[in-house]
């Protein structure tokens, strides 16, 4: 079996669940592949970024349900923390501490 190529975000790559999940349907990879590197950073931010299993497997769902209605970044995500081209607004850093602390 062959790994297909499948375009990454500026930071991420894209891991082998979501490429796997992305390549199954031509739509879905079609609309991935129609999106900005930025764009697709923030989807593979949005996935990796839990902690539990379960919740991956439904992010990654839903980025494939998403992907498929035409949406082009994660609604209501608070942007990927990992870009060292940008600093993390006041408001993204209070979220950030809150997270820890629950």
């Amino acid at each position: 079996m062959t790994k297909r190529n499948v375009s990454s975000g500026v930071v991420h790559k894209v891991p082998a669940d979501l490429r796997e999940a992305l390549t199954s349907d031509p739509k879905t990879l079609e609309a991935w592949e129609g999106l900005t590197p930025l764009a697709r950073n923030e989807w593979i931010c949005w996935v990796t970024f839990v902690k539990k299993d379960e919740t991956r497997k439904e992010h990654i769902k839903r980025t494939v349900s998403e992907l498929k209605e035409g949406m082009r970044r994660p609604c209501c995500w608070l942007g990927c923390i990992h870009r060292r081209d940008k600093p993390i607004s006041p408001s993204v850093q209070a979220m950030l501490n809150k997270r820890s602390f629950s």
